[in-house]
């Protein structure tokens, strides 16, 4: 086999390869070996079968394979030879094996750029300290009583305050036509927490139990219903009774029905532990992302196109899919998908980017990931996407997406590497807008 790496630009890379004559011969007569130990045929004992009758039942699928298993053969052999990493499928110009000539066939894939890689290790960078506010306890606290509360009727003459119910029934028209699906019948309405659409919520708030009556209201442009965006409906509805919660007091007999918990303060203390982990999480997290881009933003060398064009897909499909899972349509996102792509374009290039030199970072530091980890990581998405996980993993070997995970995993190691030895200064959080 001789071959000739051309370099089309400083991300791309064509091999041309000839076979000459000789060792065609030998890939067909090997395939053909294997046909006559392994296929039966009728007449014959297996592995008895003579090669010319294996070749003139099977020949198609003889040259096809040989060609196939030949050319896959030889990339290995030619990538790990000039150790050569695609970031990219493998394109294969080829046509098929003929007996007695020469072989010649074209392969075309992406790389990695060659830049000069930045100082990585023993960088400074500022970290929040992880806190849990008394006033976050305390919310915890109130949903648990609320879900122990008894609901009763109040026994003032009033329209609904924040923090009630409002036990309501009411319907939707639009030019004098009901909308199906907005439409409840004595439904008990929270006041004061964002569960309905505050025009409905504000005019609930006007009406005494027993009193009717009808708004107009305009539905949100980012309404759950794409159709009734921007629209304007009219609202009918009837108060029958404004109901409060009754909380229990919260005791240790409380928290053991509710949660299993032993007492009122261990139940403080597992919520605030919780708490605290994820917050030290998320502030180690902000911190390492700021550490890597830090990084990245100095650097400027050419994206694999291919890897750039991957990128910008799946983030406009998490896009939609984010949309969807919310109840909204693509066309309530109020973007074409041209400019859902320019929109991404910065991101998938940052995205992209990073990726790169944390890979590169890796290779350097020998960083890898085995094949234990990459299960565990379909786990992982098999339980957060609620499917199980040989589905998970046929989707990913089906769509050549084990490689990009894999590559994945690799980089965020090398993102921990990064932040393992950096000199990290724990500093106060900042203080939240109210």
């Amino acid at each position: 086999m001789d071959f000739n790496i051309e370099e089309v630009s400083t991300v791309e890379r064509t091999v041309k390869v000839t076979v000459p004559a000789e060792e065609v011969g030998a890939a067909l007569d090997a395939t053909i070996a294997l046909y006559k130990v392994q296929t039966p045929i009728k007449g014959f004992r297996k592995g008895k079968v003579p090669s010319s009758v294996v070749q003139s039942k099977y020949k198609k699928q003889i040259i096809t394979e040989a060609t196939t298993d030949l050319v896959n053969y030889q990339i290995n052999e030619i990538l790990n030879g000039e150790s050569i990493v695609p970031v990219s499928k493998i394109d294969v110009d080829a046509l098929e094996l003929v007996r007695g000539e020469d072989f010649k066939y074209t392969i075309s894939f992406e790389i990695v750029p060659e830049f000069d890689t930045p100082v990585y290790l023993g960088l400074d960078v500022e970290e929040e300290r992880a806190e849990v506010g008394e006033a976050e306890l305390k919310d915890v606290e109130t949903r648990l009583l609320q879900s122990m509360a008894k609901i009763a009727p109040i026994e003032d003459d009033r329209p609904a305050k924040d923090g009630e119910l409002a036990c309501v029934t009411f319907s939707a028209e639009m030019d004098g036509e009901p909308l199906p699906g907005v439409q409840a019948d004595n439904f008990d309405l929270p006041i004061g927490e964002g569960h309905s659409l505050q025009e409905f919520e504000d005019y609930v708030k006007t009406l005494k139990s027993g009193e009717s009556g009808a708004v107009d209201i305009t539905f949100p442009e980012d309404f759950i219903n794409a159709e009734l965006s921007g629209k304007v409906a009219t609202m009918k509805v009837t108060v029958h009774a404004i109901k409060e919660r009754k909380m229990p007091e919260l005791t240790d007999d409380i928290v053991k029905q509710v949660g299993g918990f032993e007492s009122v303060d261990k139940m403080r203390e597992i919520v605030k532990q919780s708490y605290m982990a994820n917050r030290k999480q998320l502030c180690k997290s902000s911190a390492l992302t700021k550490l890597v881009g830090g990084i990245v933003k100095d650097l400027d060398f050419p994206l694999p196109p291919s890897l750039f064009n991957d990128r910008i897909d799946r983030m406009v499909s998490d896009v939609i899919t984010r949309a969807e899972h919310s109840g909204k349509s693509f066309e309530s996102i109020g973007k074409s998908m041209e400019e859902l792509r320019a929109e991404q374009t910065p991101l998938a290039e940052e995205s992209v980017r990073t990726e790169i030199f944390l890979l590169t970072v890796a290779n350097r530091e020998e960083l890898t990931v085995d094949p234990q980890e990459v299960e565990g990581a379909l786990h992982q998405i098999a339980q957060q996407t609620k499917q199980d996980f040989s589905s998970v993993k046929s989707y990913y070997e089906e769509n050549n997406l084990l490689v990009p995970l894999k590559d994945r995993l690799v980089a965020d190691k090398a993102a921990e590497f990064i932040y393992d030895n950096a000199n990290v200064t724990e500093v106060e959080p900042e203080a939240k807008a109210v």
